[in-house]
């Protein structure tokens, strides 16, 4: 079996590093690459661009909300039509400065608060969709399982992968627990760990309730702005490669 493991890089800005992004490019097999709003700019997406190139991964657009203070985690009150603009704006970008350096963008991942407003809304995520199809019908939407921009995606006939996020907490209906409450961020190594040998064991994570749910995934998901996050990102590609599994970019994982 393949799996994609993939990381959301390049979200600082000028000389403001979030992570070891040099470091991170080195164990995953996708980057999400922030483009621009909540965090990144031009000089920073041209490096994570290259980085990626000189390592073999595969590399997505990573759009937010225009909030570089709130980290694009706060929801801001655009039009539909606002939300599309901007989320076409970033993704053009990361187009443009990925085919200068000969590189494709395979995938699209939405950035927090502006994929909770898409996913909320199944217009909005038609209107989304349909506008990433119009850019590139190849483009391979990350989605959490059952979602709206899942359904939307499909009816934009636009391939998609699943994702399950290796230090988030999920509740018993399979929703990420909210940033603000207790235990929704998963840090603990040996819990990491835990999670994703059964996640590859058996396709169910535990929630924080303790009860136990599905996850149809082949994308695992750890946030560079997690404490700890290179060392967590090690345990999930040791965990993978142990399971006889090996990475591959999420473009090669799609259906």
């Amino acid at each position: 079996m393949k799996i994609d493991l993939n990381s959301d890089m390049g979200e600082g800005f000028g000389p403001y590093r979030l992570c070891d992004d040099e470091a991170m490019m080195k164990i995953v097999s996708s980057a999400n690459i922030a483009c621009g709003f909540h965090g990144g700019d031009s000089d920073t997406m041209a490096r994570m661009v290259r980085l990626a190139k000189e390592n073999g991964v595969g590399i997505g657009a990573h759009p937010g909300l225009p909030d570089r203070a709130g980290f694009g985690r706060r929801e801001m009150p655009f039009q539909p039509d606002e939300l599309r603009q901007q989320m076409l704006y970033q993704l053009g970008a990361l187009i443009a400065i990925a085919k200068s350096e000969g590189m494709t963008v395979g995938h699209f991942s939405f950035h927090a608060a502006m994929g909770n407003m898409v996913n909320r809304d199944a217009a909005l995520a038609d209107l989304m969709m349909d506008a990433i199809f119009t850019v590139d019908p190849r483009l391979v939407v990350f989605v959490t399982p059952d979602s709206e921009i899942k359904k939307a995606a499909k009816r934009a006939k636009l391939k998609t992968l699943a994702l399950f996020l290796a230090d988030r907490a999920y509740d018993a209906r399979g929703a990420l627990v909210a940033r603000g409450l207790p235990g929704a961020l998963v840090k603990d190594e040996a819990a990491v760990r835990a999670r994703v040998r059964r996640f590859l064991t058996d396709g169910t994570v535990e929630a924080i309730d303790g009860t136990t749910i599905q996850m149809p995934a082949r994308s695992i998901l750890v946030h560079s702005d997690t404490p700890g996050s290179l060392e967590l990102a090690r345990i999930v590609r040791s965990e993978i490669e142990a399971s006889g599994a090996t990475l591959a970019p999420a473009a090669e994982l799609a259906s």
